[in-house]
This record gives structure tokens, C-alpha cells and sequence, in this order.
């Protein structure tokens, strides 16, 4: 009897952990939406949190800038180079440093110096140089793609903290599609897990690398691609193998039919989810941090989505438009947009 006393015991100590453990979806009903930077003459594609407390974005006009979340102070600049009006739609950052990518010709890519002042570490000119996004492994290496050049994407990477990148040779990665590309939407073409990138474009293919770069090969995905402006907009991977795709045609924004896509097995096969169910276009795609992959958010211009079933269904809470949004917490992140910064608090 004692024994069986003791397996009992033991039985709903482990049932009672699993309970505990077990993660229940949250069930938003609306959020909050506080803009903390209003300038009607940008357009932000690009924002970042370097920490905890300090938010980074770089736009159109020159124009980038960095926030302090908790004395709610900004500084914003301007980065002049050779009088060229520079537009940046691609942001990335290390433990030290913050890169920030113009589009159109030439590709400019600066990073930040000794003295605080942005200094040039890669350019690139060719009529068809276009780069959309820009992410890190860790603090030593980094990497840009852009739309195709000379029948491949066009991929840059650093493995010296940015201090030098170099353009991959087409003979190391997949031949692109005719004039396949990437939506410099929102800066989240890139998905990274540890050493695994998902990189998403125009012709709705996923591309894939399992070592930082070095290998890669391509997976073809069902998402509406047959039009120049439908394709995938934006990727987000919640581990190594759960992740979720969105996109559309932003100029039929309400078409919901094949735009939401998602895989379990680290993209080698998708599958349509949330067919003919609102949210139609959007640019952009995020997991909730700590939310086991259930939790997902998207934005865009006709507005902002919640899921809390790996985005089967889907339940819309606003319809403030933003281009691209970034997680502070489980339930605060920021988003960027036509003219505005914001600070999005989701409440149940």
C-alpha cells in the first residue's frame, strides 16, 4: 500500500507540472495604440529594438533615428552621402554596432563608427540593384538579400562584424526565377533560427540555408505568386521548424484566397491556412515572443490581425494601418508606418 501511495504521489506531481507548464493561448479583443513619433514626410519600413530599452528605425529622406524607451526621448538625423535622396527599408544591429540599407542604385550600407557618425562598408551599383532586407546570425555575422542580378538573388554577407561584406556568386546559390525578388515592405524577407535563414520572395519560393549561408537550396511554396505585385511579403519562424508566411497583392488588398501559408517541418512543405478568411494583404508577419508558436500578429496599411492557433483563424483588432511591427514582450511591440512610430499594447 505504501508503494502504491508513493506512484500515486509521484502520478499527480507529474500530471499537476504538465498542467502547469502547458501554455494557453491568450485571447486578444483589442489593442492599444500610442504613437510615440509623428512625421508626416516618412515612410518607415525598417525599425529595430537594439535592447530592452532602445529602438532604432531607418526611412525614407535620409532619415534614421533612435528612441529611449524609458526617458521617451528620441534622436533622429539625417545621413547625407554625396547629396543622393537615400531611402533605407533594411535595418539590422550587433551588441555594437547599427547597418541600415538604402534601396534603388546605388546599394548603400552604413554602419555606425567609433565617433557615433554612420560610416559606408559596402556599395554596389548596377540598374537593377534593390535590396530589401538585412538580418544577423550573431555579432560576427550578417546578411542582406536584394532582389535577382545575373540570374540569382542577390545576397551579401559578413562574417567580420560587418566591417566587410562580399556578394555571393550565383554558383553558390539556386537560379532565380525571371525577375524574382523580394517586397521591401516591412525588412522581414529574413527569418533567422540559430544557424537556419529562411529567406521568402516575389515568385513565393522559400529559400533555405542550414549554415549561415554557406549551402543553400529553394522550396516552392502554394501562395498566390502569379502577378508581379503577389508573392510573399513577410516570413517569421518560431523555432527550427514552425514558421508562417504571408503576402498577397497589396494592390487588392482584400483578396484573401492562398496568402497565408504555413510549415512544421523547417519549410520544406507548406500549406494553405485561413483560406478566404480575413486578413487579406498584409506586409508583415510576427510570432508572440514565449507563445510556443500559437501566437501570431500581422500588419498593414488596412490594418492589424491576431491569432492564437498557428494562424488558422484569425481575429482583426484594428484598422490603424501600419508597414511592419517588432516584439518588446509578449504583449507590447512596436510598429512603424506611414508617418508614425507607434506603441502597440495588446489587451485580452
Amino acid at each position: 500500500m505504501k508503494r502504491l501511495l508513493i506512484c500515486f504521489s509521484a502520478l499527480v506531481f507529474l500530471i499537476s507540472c504538465g498542467k502547469k507548464d502547458e501554455f494557453i493561448p491568450r485571447n486578444f479583443n483589442s489593442v492599444e495604440i500610442e504613437t510615440i513619433l509623428e512625421d508626416s514626410t516618412l515612410s518607415i519600413r525598417a525599425i529595430i529594438l537594439l535592447d530592452s530599452n532602445s529602438l532604432a528605425f531607418a526611412a525614407n529622406r535620409n532619415t534614421y533615428g533612435l528612441y529611449n524607451i524609458k526617458l521617451d526621448k528620441w534622436l533622429v538625423s539625417e545621413h547625407n552621402y554625396d547629396s543622393l535622396p537615400l531611402e533605407f527599408r533594411a535595418v539590422a544591429h550587433t551588441i555594437s554596432d547599427f547597418f541600415m540599407l538604402s534601396v534603388g542604385n546605388p546599394a548603400l550600407l552604413f554602419k555606425t563608427t567609433e565617433n557615433g557618425t554612420m560610416g559606408l562598408v559596402y556599395e554596389e551599383h548596377h540598374p537593377d540593384v534593390f535590396y530589401d532586407a538585412m538580418h544577423f546570425w550573431n555579432d560576427q555575422e550578417g546578411i542582406a538579400i536584394g532582389d535577382s542580378i545575373d540570374g540569382c538573388l542577390s545576397v551579401i554577407v559578413t562574417r567580420t562584424g560587418g566591417e566587410l561584406w562580399g556578394k555571393l556568386s550565383c554558383n553558390d546559390l539556386p537560379k532565380a526565377e525571371a525577375h524574382e525578388g523580394a517586397f521591401a515592405a516591412s525588412d522581414t524577407n529574413i527569418a533567422i533560427v540559430g544557424d537556419h535563414t529562411w529567406v521568402a520572395t516575389t515568385a513565393g519560393r522559400v529559400y533555405y540555408s542550414p549554415d549561415r549561408g554557406h549551402t543553400w537550396q529553394v522550396f516552392e511554396t502554394p501562395i498566390v505568386k502569379q502577378l508581379d505585385t503577389e508573392g510573399i511579403y513577410s516570413i517569421d519562424f518560431y523555432d527550427a521548424l514552425n514558421g508562417f508566411a504571408i503576402g498577397g497583392d497589396y494592390t487588392k488588398p482584400e483578396g484573401n484566397s492562398a496568402n497565408k501559408i504555413r510549415t512544421n517541418n523547417g519549410g520544406k512543405s507548406w500549406k494553405l491556412v485561413g483560406q478566404n478568411q480575413y486578413p487579406g494583404y498584409r506586409s508583415c508577419v510576427q510570432y508572440f515572443p514565449n507563445s510556443v508558436g500559437k501566437e501570431l500578429i500581422t500588419v498593414g496599411f488596412k490594418g492589424i490581425d491576431f491569432s492564437n492557433d498557428s494562424g488558422s483563424s484569425w481575429k482583426h483588432l484594428s484598422d490603424e494601418g501600419f508597414y511592419t511591427v517588432r516584439f518588446l514582450n509578449d504583449s507590447v511591440a512596436y510598429a512603424a508606418g506611414k508617418g508614425r512610430i507607434s506603441k502597440l499594447t495588446f489587451k485580452e
